[in-house]
């Protein structure tokens, strides 16, 4: 029966850790909308929710010790989790408030704003994220975890909780929150939880309080004497700082490689967790038997350094001899699996270690060993995370990121071997990191050796910087300069693509009776904005996510007119959606820089609460022009359903790819086409678009709101909880471009 309860107990860990890991990626992109999806923010939330799991795991034994029921107190924190959760958009409401007060007292205050995120994600992560950090500690205070097997129960309990967020993950980035939204999702999480937690308590009913006897043989050589113990505690601290800082390497060269969508990015943490899911289980065999659990854990720390430079090393060499791996979940098993699992199978050795023979303590005991160790863990993620993206990358770059990372894992080792006062642990640590030096120094330039095979047309790097918010890259080939942002392609100085970003400039200016105040979101090469400061007297603002795009489009002054050394022209480092929301300046015209629906984070930028957010912000008789492009009809009805949603009297623009949103219908107005072609300079510089004539800018309405409309028709609008474009997975394969004939003349 006992073998029974605890396969039963396994099955709920599962979930559990599939509920936690669904509310993680929701709580994600939740604060990404009010806080932005800089990196600071996006730090600061992840710094918020591994905060809530450390003291989560601290207080737990404090339950333990007031009498409770170990597994019915679990059973209460994951009821508690579900209710929690679903309060989340109240406390979401109070966050938006305290980080409104912030950017009216101090917009440019950069400490002040990230205390504020700081203090407005605790305050909707802080309740569940602490419930979640008590699960682990409480589980192995139970009389189902203690006793004769408690390593092996201790790993299939860590391995099998992480199983389950492999499932939340894959779940929720790449089904849930595409086919049904984050609401949707959240109401499903939540019922995951309460449903554990009932079956939990059932469970917890059946315990007797007795605990197993402990079979010496498994547990005399695993019991560390403190002085390991305490090693042991810096060693986890450390690998958790480093494996945070490797995710966030990870993630950008995996980008290099692949299309930067918000699919890529779940394949990295899927792998990441499968690696530990597996790790844990195999760990449960090794813990089984009389095994020196410091060796063992030394030999881990060396191996994961070395797999860690050596999958990329041989991913990148496959790569440059010709393996097209477009596939997210393939790269990120080939990059990060190996080490993923090394890092699965050294944390529960490291727990017995620390626990020693928790499972004869007390359950009080058992819960503190438990908990300090995975708070160290936790603590050193944090670190991690933060270092990862603001110092090392910025200042090494991913390569030298990653070898950091990886000697990190490397010294952990070789000061494990040390404490074993083994000749043998020593002979074996020293040869490991001979062999980690070797294969260090084997590591390629990740953005080099992706773009060898994936833009072979732009032979020459002229410039690359890795930023704090994105890798940005400005390479050539004979004739055209390309910019790329996280390996997609950004900007260029092809003639087609700057004649499109200057028609987009000019159409509004033309449209509008007298533009004084333009807003553009989004820099690129500079060709919108740029063509817009052509026009005397209009006062222009770019909002720009990334400084290093900032820098790069120097490398594009010969078309964007040297848009940043313009005087009507100010420059600000913000997510453009941020700013929007809290500015009280008004715009007589707000337009873009092209942005893919369909990459990570830009769904953001076209779901009618966006809309919503740039109709606000304009002036009386504003405009708004959007980029739509000719794209699958679904995808093409979906944005344009949506603009209409806000901007009824929208009007189709340059051959189908402009939308122009305004009060009334916009259209032609000879008189402030004929001021602009008046003028030699503008007139020339609107030849350039191909704007040279009023019977050209004629031309370019293709269509009026009532054709739209009827165009469109009925249908879904994209919105911040289903963001269709963005998860694209979910919309029809296959269909051919839209054909925008039978719009053309109509009113």
């Amino acid at each position: 029966m006992p073998a029974v309860r605890f396969a039963a107990l396994l099955g709920l860990v599962f979930f559990s850790g599939a509920s936690a890991l669904v509310y993680q990626v929701l709580w994600q992109r939740l604060l990404s909308i009010t806080f932005g999806v800089t990196v600071f923010a996006t730090s600061t939330v992840l710094a918020a929710f591994m905060g809530g799991l450390t003291l989560g795991s601290l207080l737990a034994p404090r339950l333990v010790r007031r009498g409770g029921r170990p597994l019915a107190t679990f059973a209460a924190a994951e009821i508690l989790i579900a209710v929690s959760a679903l309060v989340t958009p109240l406390a979401l409401e109070g966050a938006e408030r305290l980080y409104q007060g912030a950017q009216i007292l101090a917009p440019d205050s950069f400490g002040v704003l990230t205390a504020a995120r700081l203090a407005g994600s605790f305050l909707v992560l802080l309740v569940p994220t602490m419930l979640m950090g008590m699960t682990l500690p409480l589980l192995c205070a139970s009389t189902l975890v203690r006793g004769s097997h408690f390593g092996t129960r201790l790993g299939l309990v860590y391995g099998i909780n992480t199983a389950g967020g492999v499932l939340g993950v894959l779940a929720t980035g790449f089904l849930l929150i595409g086919a049904i939204g984050m609401r949707q999702t959240f109401l499903l999480a939540a019922a995951l939880n309460l449903s554990v937690g009932l079956l939990a308590f059932a469970l917890s009913t059946r315990e007797d309080g007795r605990v197993e006897a402990a079979a010496p043989a498994p547990t005399a050589r695993s019991k560390a004497p403190p002085r390991v113990q305490r090693l042991v505690l810096v060693v986890m601290g450390v690998s958790g700082a480093a494996a945070l800082a490797l995710e966030v390497v990870w993630y950008r060269i995996l980008v290099q490689f692949v299309t930067a969508t918000s699919y890529a990015f779940t394949a990295m943490l899927a792998a990441v967790l499968a690696g530990i899911a597996l790790g844990g289980v195999l760990a449960a065999r090794i813990l089984d038997t009389p095994r020196d659990g410091l060796r063992w854990l030394a030999a881990l720390q060396l191996a994961t350094a070395i797999a860690v430079v050596a999958s990329f090393t041989l991913f990148a060499r496959n790569f440059e001899g010709g393996a097209q791996v477009t596939a997210p979940i393939d790269a990120s098993l080939a990059i990060v699996f190996p080490a993923a699992l090394l890092m699965g199978l050294a944390f529960p050795i490291a727990l017995r270690l620390f626990t020693g023979d928790a499972h004869a303590e007390s359950p009080a005991g058992a819960a503190r060993r438990v908990g300090t160790l995975y708070a160290v863990n936790t603590l050193g993620a944090i670190a991690g995370s933060l270092t990862g993206g603001f110092l090392l990358c910025p200042a090494l770059g991913s390569r030298l990121s990653l070898i950091t990372g990886a000697t990190a894992f490397a010294l952990t080792g070789i000061a494990l071997a040390a404490a074993t006062a083994s000749r043998r642990a020593w002979a074996v640590a020293g040869l490991a990191a001979g062999v980690f030096v070797a294969a260090a120094r084997l590591v390629p330039d990740p953005t080099q050796a992706a773009f060898a095979k994936r833009y072979a047309e732009d032979p020459t790097e002229l410039w690359r910087e890795e930023g704090v918010q994105t890798v940005v890259s400005v390479r050539s080939s004979r004739s055209v300069r390309t910019m790329y942002l996280d390996g997609l392609h950004q900007a260029s100085d092809r003639r087609e693509m700057v004649r499109l970003h200057r028609a987009i400039g000019h159409l509004g200016m033309v449209l509008h009776p007298e533009p004084k105040q333009v807003l553009v979101v989004g820099l690129g090469g500079g060709a919108t904005p740029g063509a817009i400061s052509r026009h005397p007297g209009a006062l222009i603002t770019v909002v720009e996510l990334s400084e290093s795009v900032r820098r790069g489009a120097r490398f594009f002054a010969h078309v964007n007119y040297d848009l940043l050394e313009h005087p009507r022209v100010r420059l600000r480092v913000d997510d453009g959606r941020g700013y929007l929301r809290f500015t009280r300046d008004r715009f007589d015209l707000i337009t873009a820089d092209i942005v893919q629906p369909d990459h990570a984070g830009a769904g953001l930028l076209y779901s009618v609460e966006y809309f919503r957010l740039v109709k606000r912000a304009l002036a009386e008789g504003g405009h708004v022009v959007q980029w739509l492009g000719h794209r699958p009809e679904t995808q093409y009805k979906l944005i344009m359903r949506t603009f209409l949603e806000v901007f009824p009297n929208a009007t189709l623009w340059y051959d189908g790819n402009v939308l122009v949103g305004s009060e009334d219908a916009a259209d032609v107005d000879p008189e402030i086409a004929r001021r602009v072609f008046a003028d030699p300079r503008l007139r020339a510089a609107a030849s350039e678009a191909g704007l040279g004539s009023i019977p050209m800018l004629r031309s370019w309405r293709t269509a009026g709101p009532k054709a739209m409309a009827a165009f469109v028709g009925a249908g879904p609008v994209l919105t911040d909880d289903r963001p269709l474009m963005e998860f694209f997975r979910s919309l029809p394969a296959g269909e051919p471009m839209v054909d925008v004939a039978a719009l053309r003349g109509g009113e």
